[in-house]
């Protein structure tokens, strides 16, 4: 009997890797959701009855899925799918009826042995090969899926060392002229002062910097869950900042290195600016940057006022490189 599926994900590239690593003598029809809305109907049709949800969706994540299922006793099992692989992410699923958990890059032995420990899928099942449909997968779409994972390898890291829950938002990726790059950051700003330090990171065709947007309202409680004295002091600021980029950029520029199969090496951080608006620490700095790919996430920390800003601005002759390295994963 042929059974309803359901792949839930903004992103084409992860629907496209999602549907490649279902076993081949699975008999199944697939459906395909771009957010959780979409998601609710095709499983309110029918067509989810074992469903693989992302978590960080527009229109309605993956929680909001999850609890609406719950309310309403819809008839799906549900398997998570994210880049965000903290724990209490994961307790959090499974507290809303979750089936287990699949951290992304998803393989096809990982979804296999779940599919099998649930006795989904059992060893004999199945004569029916089916090759994943065509999609169309453009780099923009690539590249915020490969922010997407690292972005969630960076916030476990950071839990962990905090023993907090890190809020993740849908990463933004675009190309920027330095000017454009202003005007976005200028968007963020909110009014509110930041200081920013930057490092640079280089591979094999590929280079950039990581800029980390540090708000200034986040110093005091970041002191605190660090341990440290003094918030206010401007030692114990700079502290804080390099720790938190150490953490987030190092992690993050790690993330995007095992996906696309390179290393980075990293100079030190430099302190840009100090308690001033967006607009000019960018304005300062911007003969760094010209036309750039920029990749931005916005971390936040659960109950504590903390925020800052990570972006990743890659040089512009870094973008073949990266097209070339994308293409293995759009193949």
């Amino acid at each position: 009997m042929t059974i309803p599926i359901l792949i839930c994900d903004d992103s084409a590239l992860a629907r496209k890797q999602m549907a490649r690593t279902l076993p081949k003598d699975w008999d199944v029809e697939i459906s395909y959701a771009t957010n959780g809305a979409e998601g609710l109907d095709i499983i309110r049709a029918g067509k989810g009855e074992i469903v693989f949800l992302d978590l960080n969706m527009p229109v309605m994540d993956g929680y909001e899925v999850l609890q609406a299922v719950q309310q309403q006793d819809l008839p799906a099992l549900i398997i998570v799918v994210s880049g965000d692989i903290q724990i209490k992410a994961h307790e959090r699923v499974k507290a809303l009826g979750a089936l287990d958990f699949i951290q992304k890059p998803v393989s096809a032995e990982a979804i296999s042995h779940i599919l099998q420990e649930y006795g989904i899928l059992t060893l004999t099942q199945g004569s029916k090969t089916e090759e994943a449909p065509m999609m169309k997968v453009d780099m923009r779409d690539a590249c915020q899926e490969i922010a997407n994972v690292a972005m969630g390898r960076a916030a476990d890291l950071l839990a962990k060392l905090l023993d907090v829950f890190v809020l993740l938002p849908i990463p933004n990726v675009n190309v920027l002229e330095v000017s454009e790059l202003t005007m976005a950051l200028k968007a963020t700003e909110r009014n509110s002062t930041v200081s920013g330090l930057c490092q640079g990171f280089i591979g094999a065709g590929i280079a950039g910097e990581a800029l980390l947007l540090f708000h200034d309202s986040s110093f005091e409680d970041m002191a605190k869950l660090m341990g440290l004295e003094n918030p206010n002091d401007i030692s114990t600021e700079i502290e804080v900042m390099m720790d938190t980029g150490n953490v987030l950029i190092g992690a993050f520029l790690n993330g995007i290195s095992e996906q696309l199969d390179m290393k980075f090496s990293q100079t030190h951080p430099v302190v840009l600016g100090r308690h001033c608006s967006v607009n000019e620490l960018i304005h300062d700095n911007s003969d760094k940057w010209q036309r750039t790919l920029a990749m931005e996430i916005n971390y936040r920390i659960e109950d504590y006022n903390i925020e800052c800003d990570l972006l990743l601005l890659f040089t512009e002759d870094s973008i073949p490189t990266l097209n070339y390295k994308l293409g293995y994963l759009l193949d």
